[in-house]
């Protein structure tokens, strides 16, 4: 999913990656409303305010935010 695409969905899991060995990128498993799964990378601010089951909305051009 690129930045210029809309959707929303439902956070699966969370979790933290160490992708390029010195950067935390924080992640989260999202169930899109078409039934889609995909791993989506978010600020540490919305990580921290999500918990799993929480619902995420993404328009176009703008970062996720919790509906």
């Amino acid at each position: 999913m690129g930045h210029e695409d809309a959707w929303s969905g439902t956070v699966l899991k969370k979790s933290r990656e160490l992708l390029d060995g010195s950067n935390l990128y924080r992640q989260v498993t999202v169930r899109t409303d078409d039934e889609r799964t995909e791993k989506i990378r978010v600020s540490r601010a919305l990580w921290k305010e999500l918990s799993v089951g929480d619902r995420l909305i993404k328009d176009a051009g703008r970062e996720p935010r919790r509906a």
